[in-house]
């Protein structure tokens, strides 16, 4: 595939990561930043060497230029500007990529995935921690039959890191942990098992100096059979401090995984025991304990190029990512009403 061309819109506390993980993937070159915040658009600019800068994102669209467009933006704007995005080339529209949670609502959801498919562009959500290599390996295990067949998983999320200092912004919205983090949690169990049938969850804050929930425990029962519980915290004091690790087990008719703390995958299977280190690598721009996140963003965007230069759909495409968020919207209205919601019903 020959070198192909993007811009950013949002140069905020994550989107550096983004800025990272592009510069170092070969045949990629981002060309465009856009943000309303000057001086965090100025900063961005000077660190990664990006001359055209703008505030207005219809601006860069019509000045155009590039083959994708990657947003990193709060959700409010992700509508507007992924429909933008297949507008721009008098129709032809841009491949996209769109952070998570990428819409508002179902329905939004739905029109931003038609909008993109109509051009013929790829449209890929920044679905990001199934791509962490710990629980890439663990994916790849189960995928290659290494239990047997599943019939009980966890995936469990529990910290008291403080988020709020860098992201501010988590601690004001009436929605936050299933949102922001069970997204990602709620995806990796979809990604181990398979798809879901109904859920049941419940949610509570801890933190008084946040409006939204800050724990979330939800029952999923997926389509084939398989029951797993995904469990979110960020009001738990544990030390050491596991943050950001995504914890797992799952249990097969042949044996356990276990991803445990420090990145130890342990397969019990056959009578036999195999213990892995699956510590992530701290990239040169990383640093621990955000290197295991940050080297997903690397994979992840990697995909996305090998799915351009192959012709085929991404994992997280957005026909595959609205599955995850309807996991959202329904895990919320369960914990509103205090019943089992159907995903048929969304």
């Amino acid at each position: 595939m020959s070198r192909i061309k993007g811009a950013l819109i949002g140069c905020g506390f994550f989107a550096r990561n983004q800025l990272h993980a592009w510069k170092g993937i070969e045949g990629v070159e981002i060309v465009a930043i856009c943000d309303r915040d000057e001086t965090r658009l100025a900063e961005a600019g000077d660190a990664f060497g990006i001359s055209r800068r703008y505030t207005d994102a219809g601006r860069m669209f019509d000045e155009g230029g590039f083959d994708f467009v990657d947003i990193a933006t709060t959700v409010p704007s992700h509508r507007p500007l992924v429909e933008m995005a297949a507008r721009a080339g008098g129709g032809d529209g841009l491949h996209v990529i769109c952070q998570k949670p990428f819409a508002e609502n179902m329905d939004d959801a739905r029109e931003m995935i038609a909008a993109v498919e109509a051009t013929g562009k790829t449209f890929m959500v920044h679905e990001n921690f199934r791509w962490q290599s710990a629980v890439r390996a663990a994916i790849e295990e189960l995928r290659n039959n290494a239990i047997g067949t599943p019939f009980f998983g966890r995936v469990s999320f529990r910290s008291g890191y403080d988020v709020f200092a860098g992201q501010p912004y988590l601690a004001e919205g009436k929605r936050f942990i299933i949102e922001d983090l069970g997204i990602h949690i709620l995806d990796i169990s979809r990604a181990l098992i398979g798809d879901v049938a109904r859920i049941s969850a419940t949610t509570k804050r801890i933190n008084p100096e946040i409006r939204g929930e800050d724990v979330a425990t939800i029952l999923l029962a997926h389509e084939n059979g398989v029951t797993s519980v995904v469990d979110c915290s960020y009001a738990t004091r544990r030390s050491p401090e596991t943050f950001p690790e995504t914890l797992l087990e799952i249990d097969g008719t042949d044996g356990t995984l276990r991803l445990d703390a420090g990145y130890r995958l342990t397969i019990q299977s056959g009578g036999g025991e195999d213990i892995r280190d699956v510590a992530p690598p701290v990239l040169p721009w990383a640093e621990p304990p955000w290197h295991n996140i940050q080297e997903s963003v690397a994979l992840i965007q990697q995909h996305f190029v090998d799915s351009l230069s192959e012709g085929r759909a991404p994992e997280t495409s957005g026909d595959d990512n609205l599955k995850t968020f309807a996991l959202v919207e329904a895990a919320y209205l369960s914990a509103a009403e205090g019943r089992t919601v159907a995903l048929a019903e969304l």
